[in-house]
């Protein structure tokens, strides 16, 4: 008997070690599941006894468990599972006295069943439960943050990346990832926890979205090349981003021994080159914010160098500067595939109307000429104009006369 429930003890804590390595669950559940798991088992065994007569004791590191159970002291048990002998329970406990109460260890083997395949049961009819929690309490705090994570698998054909974090899997989707990035098996890359789907919803898994292609990834790589951001000395007040090609990022310092975009750049380029590594070359303008928008305009349009700046309102009572650059850097201010305008316009959340000096010119010129035009017409119509005479006026002057 002794040689059964030594088994039965090493059974259940290989049970408790394989769920442990699959499911990547806390030992100390899965031994607090266990403990209610043999409690309800041995109160199915003695359904006349009362919940409170049974307690259990699990040491883990030993590998061994015990259950105990209250029994009345009597002179003789005859079998009665909810007595025990006075003889027997002086063993226990040398001082008890006829009519006590007294803990008795419980052989396992009594529950009927093996108790490493009931508490697997058990277990295992909660691992949804175990998952859910484990996974929202592991990203609760996470959501908007960057982690760390290892890519595990490539799906080629659905173009997902399965990334693996702290024996959590999730998944990267192809929308979500920056376009032409080459990812490879093995590789630590940052992620952004974009947003935890179902943490509420007890009947459904967590969903964990992360990304590599949200603009306040930008930020958050920022925030951790750069202890001045984390602390507060210098502010980022936007960021705009197409992601794998450009990025811009508005800064400012709230100290005036403090140079925003310095502090960016780091010594030697050490704070921009950190960011930029992780983002594999994406290049990044980091522009010093203003509180005057149409300055701001002027400024997000950089590396362009700008003539003036107009700010004004669209048909739908939107923010929207007209903007006259130099002929030579209009090109520039737009950008390839008009790219450094628009990330300027999201950087400043105002709609751009880039025109070229001699452009502006030439449409001066086009409206002076169209007005002295309409001025001609206007002097001409009135000297072709006939002239009418009041005949009965001229007879009455002629008659006076």
């Amino acid at each position: 008997m002794k040689g059964k429930k030594k088994e039965e003890q090493l059974d259940l804590f290989q049970v408790l070690s394989a769920l442990e390595q699959e499911h990547h669950i806390d030992q100390r559940e899965l031994i607090d599941r266990v403990e209610q798991a043999l409690l309800k088992a041995a109160m199915k065994a003695y359904p006349k006894a009362e919940d409170d007569d049974f307690r259990v004791e699990i040491d883990a590191a030993a590998h061994r468990f015990r259950v105990f159970m209250k029994k009345s002291v009597v002179p003789e048990a005859n079998n009665d599972p909810y007595l025990v002998s006075y003889d027997v329970a002086k063993c226990y406990d040398p001082n008890v006295e006829m009519g006590d109460l007294i803990e008795c260890p419980m052989d396992p083997v009594q529950f009927g069943r093996s108790i490493a395949q009931f508490v697997k049961q058990m277990i295992r009819s909660d691992l949804h439960e175990f998952s859910r929690k484990r996974i929202t309490d592991l990203f609760k705090e996470k959501e908007k943050q960057l982690i760390t994570v290892r890519v595990k698998q490539l799906d080629t054909g659905r173009g997902t990346v399965a990334v693996d974090y702290e024996g959590t899997e999730l998944y990267l989707n192809k929308n979500e990832q920056i376009p032409n990035e080459i990812l490879r098996e093995g590789d630590l890359i940052q992620v952004l926890v974009t947003q935890i789907v179902n943490s509420e919803k007890k009947d459904k898994r967590p969903i964990v979205r992360i990304s590599r292609s949200d603009r306040d990834i930008i930020r958050r790589l920022f925030e951790r090349a750069v202890p001045e951001i984390l602390d507060g000395t210098v502010t980022i007040h936007a960021v705009s981003r197409e992601p794998g090609f450009r990025s811009k990022i508005a800064v400012s310092s709230n100290d005036p021994d403090v140079e925003a975009i310095g502090a960016c750049i780091g010594p030697h380029g050490s704070r921009i080159d950190t960011v930029l590594q992780e983002l594999h070359g994406e290049k990044i303008d980091i522009i010093p914010y203003s509180e005057d928008k149409t300055e701001f305009i002027i400024r997000a349009l950089a590396p362009a160098k700008v003539t003036s700046a107009t700010l004004g309102l669209d048909e739908h009572g939107k923010d929207m500067a007209t903007v006259i650059v130099p002929d030579d850097q209009q090109s520039l201010a737009i950008g390839n595939r008009g790219l450094n305008a628009k990330l300027a316009a999201k950087l400043t959340d105002c709609k751009i109307d880039i025109k070229s000096e001699s452009e502006t010119v030439d449409r001066e010129e086009e409206a002076d000429f169209v007005e002295d035009m309409a001025e001609d017409t206007a002097e001409a119509a009135f000297d072709d104009a006939p002239i009418d005479f009041d005949v009965a006026e001229m007879d009455s002057t002629s008659a006076v006369e």
